[in-house]
């Protein structure tokens, strides 16, 4: 393995540049620092962790703390993705993560299993925020970020849950349909902003809300999404849209048309959100909000280190990341409706 000395050597600097380098201190040019981490990465360099440890007073280590419901862990595909970047991004930042769950050692909180891992900081997602375990690790002196929820007192980092459905119905609305549907999740702040992001555009088209249209569902639930598609089905004036809470969910959907007869989309439009690979290998294509899950990931994991690094007094940041919405083939341009 490389030492100082040799990348001192291959760069044409001094072992005091390259120790000062490494550690990111400010004294150098910013051309001398870059020369000097390319060349530790190409020779294979990687500090002694417990030395590190010694003079940072740091573990250099996170805490990852995700524990959802239904237990799907990093099967579900948006947090997946999420954790996946953060972890990709702390890892290239020098930092390694250990998931925190219910199995923690000797029947730990949260809070314990946290102190005695001796994590530097902890990201949170995906988990019951109003749990008393969860919410005395909240009230710790450790440094936290939150993903997808908000708190007054910490950093959060959340996909632009209005905006997304807001600008998914929006298109749905230029497409020419006044009948929409929204199959929504969880009782959750995410669902309430989305559902908030449609009701949005229905109220600004001066249209009477149809509640018999919005129905409560749970994430990545096919089986529900089918039992309400047949039920939306059922009604004497049928939406001519249906929205679902989740690209997955959209299966039970079209499972639900399919054993109707009916076809997507000259019979009935669907669309989903999250903009999951299942979405664009479907036929056709589906209509969806793809959420910036590698953005959110990374900027959790610089956000978290940021906290990390710079122990100071400062006011909470609220990030906001958008996606975009991807247009798909499933939604059918009604330009011509008049119903």
């Amino acid at each position: 393995m490389a030492s100082l000395k040799d990348i001192a050597k291959q760069c044409k600097v001094s072992v005091a540049t390259v120790s000062k380098a490494l550690n990111d201190h400010t004294d150098i040019s910013p051309e001398t620092k870059s020369l000097i981490l390319e060349t530790a990465k190409e020779m294979g360099y990687h500090p002694n962790s417990q030395a590190r440890a010694l003079k940072t007073n740091r573990t250099y280590n996170l805490g990852v703390l995700f524990a959802d419901e239904s237990r799907s862990g990093l099967t579900h595909d948006y947090f997946a993705s999420v954790l996946d970047s953060f972890k990709r991004t702390a890892e290239a930042l020098g930092y390694d993560i250990t998931f925190i769950n219910n199995s923690s050692p000797k029947n730990m909180s949260y809070l314990e299993h946290t102190r005695y891992r001796g994590f530097d900081g902890v990201v949170l997602a995906c988990i019951d925020f109003y749990d008393p375990a969860v919410s005395e690790l909240l009230h710790s002196e450790l440094p936290i970020v939150t993903i997808d929820h908000v708190f007054s007192d910490h950093t959060s980092i959340c996909s632009d849950n209005f905006g997304g459905m807001r600008g998914l119905t929006e298109y749905i609305r230029s497409k020419g349909h006044k009948k929409i549907a929204y199959i929504y999740g969880d009782d959750t702040s995410v669902t309430k902003n989305r559902l908030n992001g449609f009701q949005s555009v229905i109220d600004q088209s001066g249209q009477p809300v149809e509640k018999e249209y919005i129905l409560p569902s749970h994430y990545r639930n096919p089986e529900d999404a089918f039992r309400l598609t047949k039920h939306l089905l059922s009604l004497s004036r049928r939406p001519t849209c249906i929205i679902y809470p989740d690209d997955y969910s959209c299966i039970g959907g079209i499972n639900a048309l399919t054993e109707e007869g009916l076809r997507i989309p000259e019979d009935m439009s669907i669309a989903g959100y999250d903009g999951q690979f299942l979405s664009q290998i479907v036929s056709p294509k589906l209509t969806t909000y793809a959420q910036a899950t590698s953005e959110i990931g990374k900027t959790a994991a610089y956000r978290l280190i940021q906290l990390i690094e710079n122990p100071r007094p400062a006011v909470p940041e609220h990030v906001v990341v958008s996606g975009r919405v991807v247009e798909g083939e499933s939604v059918a341009s009604l330009i011509s409706y008049t119903g």
